[in-house]
């Protein structure tokens, strides 16, 4: 995989939803909630107004509703803003 983020955009791998809960029970895909956190892949390069302040490898927390979902090469990814970001975690 070969993407290049433009502007003040970056690409996270969400990490995983849970499968089990504490007591054993599977969790059907259908109730899983979406994860707010992931793993950044790619960043831009900024904007004159914004730097880019993230870099791949950073694990951070985003909103709910942020960014687009996408998949590659059978993966699935979001591509939001820099500032839909909420913290790094670490």
């Amino acid at each position: 995989m070969n993407i290049k983020p433009l502007s003040d955009r970056v690409l996270v791998r969400p990490a995983e939803a849970e499968q089990k809960t504490a007591s054993g029970i599977i969790i059907p895909d259908t109730a899983k909630e979406k994860p707010l956190q992931g793993e950044v892949i790619a960043v831009g390069h900024g904007t004159k107004d914004e730097e880019m302040v993230l870099k791949a490898g950073d694990r951070v927390l985003y909103g709910k509703y942020a960014g687009t979902e996408i998949q590659l090469d059978g993966e699935k990814y979001l591509i939001m803003k820099q500032s839909d970001v909420f913290a790094v975690i670490g």
